[in-house]
């Protein structure tokens, strides 16, 4: 197996746009990226540094926003390299890597978001025993618990791959992501059954539990008075709209492996910025915007600082 991984960067007009134009495309992914590390931060300090934002729910939200700047930190830092490379080139073991942190990371979001969901089923639908089942020490096991145990199936997942014999050294993307598979000479049916098992276990799981709590929240809210409907979509709506953006990120991930040759390279590359541009800059919006105490103490950070 060589050392090197040539990898093929694909942009709106090719290879040779890329070249020419590489400084632009260079600041306008740095400018996203500082965007993504700056607006998630902000909010990862106001609700370590306030102490009313110290209930469980805006924890469970900083976890996912730290969970954001890691996915983000796992691609951008060598694609910005790249840009401003005449080859955009990338060892085997180095892309094997950056697929390990792209997928853990990615992948924590759903377990996060079932967390986060069963908190807000506890808060809303067991009032009275929310102290007893929410404490911190569980807060800690089950954050820990959605980290490892995507990191867990995806490093599995490389095991079974990355020793397979390659048969081709170029990558049609602009980082390292399933498309690896298409270098194997041969994919066996193992790592595919597992494949499968990784993606039920780590997304298609959790989303069935996330909008099973919401199920069970909507009908006992809708018995209940004004007051606990509000509370319900103000807590809720933000958590659901961060599940469908990275559900439908999920669901491009899997099928492009399969339609990739149907595609022209302008959408699959619009479609792969998608992927690490705007779903980690919409957290913090969704969450700055949507969560009362969260959006009252922005407005007071920004003013104090205008």
């Amino acid at each position: 197996m060589d050392d090197e991984l040539n990898v093929t960067y694909v942009t709106l007009d090719g290879h040779v746009e890329v070249h020419k134009y590489r400084f632009l495309y260079f600041v306008i992914m740095f400018t996203a990226y500082i965007l993504i590390i700056c607006s998630n931060s902000t909010i990862i300090c106001l609700i370590c540094t306030h102490k009313n934002l110290h209930e469980l729910m805006y924890i469970f939200i900083a976890a996912l926003l730290v969970n954001s700047v890691l996915y983000s930190t796992a691609v951008y830092p060598k694609l910005l390299i790249d840009f401003l490379s005449d080859k955009q080139i990338i060892s085997y073991p180095a892309c094997l890597c950056q697929m390990f942190m792209y997928y853990t990371f990615r992948g924590a979001e759903f377990p996060l978001l079932a967390v986060m969901s069963y908190d807000r089923y506890v808060s809303i639908c067991k009032p009275l025993q929310y102290t007893t089942i929410m404490t911190k020490r569980t807060v800690i096991i089950l954050v820990a618990f959605a980290w490892l145990f995507c990191a867990a199936h995806i490093l599995l997942a490389l095991m079974l791959n990355g020793f397979e014999k390659l048969c081709n050294l170029t990558l049609k993307g602009i980082f390292c992501n399933n498309s690896l598979i298409k270098l194997q000479c041969v994919r066996s049916k193992v790592s595919i059954f597992y494949g499968v098992v990784a993606l039920l276990n780590c997304s298609i799981l959790p989303s069935l539990f996330i909008l099973f709590t919401y199920a069970r929240i909507l009908i006992i809210t809708h018995r209940s008075g004004r007051e606990v409907k509000r509370k319900a979509a103000q807590t809720c709506l933000p958590h659901l709209l961060v599940l469908i953006s990275i559900s439908l990120l999920t669901a491009y991930d899997v099928v492009i492996i399969r339609v990739e040759s149907d595609l022209s390279k302008t959408v699959r590359l619009i479609m792969t910025l998608q992927v690490f541009l705007y779903h980690p800059l919409l957290n913090p919006i969704i969450y700055g915007l949507k969560m009362k105490e969260i959006s009252k103490h922005l407005k007071r950070f920004f003013c104090q600082h205008s």
